[in-house]
């Protein structure tokens, strides 16, 4: 059970609770030890989703609150609003895209198009919760439709070991670049290309930017996990590698870039965000009440592609 205040939640738990996680924990890192009821202070208008840990260490949802979080990875995180919480939500389309499943080897990933003859194509890591999760495809529908952006072609590619993929992997650039090449293939030219990704598959987005400026020249990236270095194993304390080579690279993508004030990529963002702006590199940035979620990245599609699609 929970009790919401202005900008506190009281969390009493139940009487099987060890322990209290959630984004302002960075989950089951830094668990919050449970003798009774605990007080926590938010941001006002915030999103919180949290869960509880038993005696095993084992998470599990709150018997007494109903609100399921809207996450794809869990099933026992469960979410608070606090007074003020305003959620963006997502343009909805007058028709939904046909999504084409497809293959390459054992590599998943869909393909679909918003508007006729697309004028680029956008490229989502973890393509499955960009498309069933976060929508993307229905999102760029909506802005052609609306005449926002133009057509655009829409690729979800899917991870296998997204931990081991995602973090600077040259044997997976190469297969995604296969992908790439497949659906050049079979639908025609790709044309302007903007990566997309969340978390790990943000950080994969932004490297191959960096690797491939003429290739891949926008980037869509929520909440990027740049605590990660080649190598490294820990997305909590590695350093951060890639802002020390945006710092020296001579030519960098158009950037949109979004954060949690609940997560613990918070503080690199900023500092990543503060580095485009010392280099005077087109971007924007933009943090939001919530954490490390899909309810927080939902909300940073239209404005994400309005910005780095849209007219100027």
């Amino acid at each position: 059970m929970v009790r919401v205040s202005k900008r506190t939640v009281t969390f009493f738990p139940p009487a099987q609770a060890r322990a209290l996680i959630g984004d302002f924990t960075d989950w089951e890192r830094n668990p919050i030890p449970l003798q009774g009821p605990v007080t926590l202070e938010f941001p006002e208008g915030a999103y919180v989703e949290y869960a509880f840990l038993d005696e095993r260490g084992r998470p599990f949802p709150d018997p007494e609150n109903p609100e399921r979080a809207d996450n794809p990875w869990w099933t026992y995180p469960r979410a608070v609003r606090l007074p003020g919480h305003r959620f963006e939500a997502p343009p909805e389309p007058r028709e939904e895209p046909k999504v084409e499943r497809h293959r390459l080897g054992e590599r998943r990933f869909y393909v679909a198009e918003a508007g006729k003859d697309p004028k680029a194509t956008l490229v989502a890591q973890d393509g499955v919760a960009f498309y069933r999760t976060a929508g993307l495809h229905k999102v760029a529908q909506a802005l052609v439709e609306a005449g926002e952006i133009p057509p655009v072609r829409l690729v979800f590619v899917e991870p296998i070991d997204r931990n081991r993929e995602y973090r600077f992997s040259e044997a997976y650039e190469e297969e995604f670049h296969r992908v790439l090449g497949e659906v050049e293939r079979s639908k025609g030219p790709l044309g302007e290309i903007l990566l997309v990704g969340a978390s790990l598959g943000g950080l994969f987005s932004l490297w191959q930017a960096l690797r491939h400026p003429g290739r891949f020249p926008k980037v869509l990236a929520l909440s990027p996990a740049l605590k990660a270095h080649p190598g490294g194993t820990d997305a909590y304390r590695d350093r951060e590698w890639l802002l020390e080579q945006y710092a020296e690279a001579k030519v960098l993508p158009r950037i949109y870039l979004e954060v949690g004030l609940l997560e613990w990529l918070l503080a690199p963002a900023r500092r990543f965000a503060a580095l485009l702006a010392e280099r005077k590199v087109p971007h924007a940035y933009r943090e939001r009440a919530s954490g490390h979620n899909w309810v927080t990245w939902k909300q940073a599609l239209a404005p994400g592609l309005r910005y780095l699609l849209g007219e100027a």
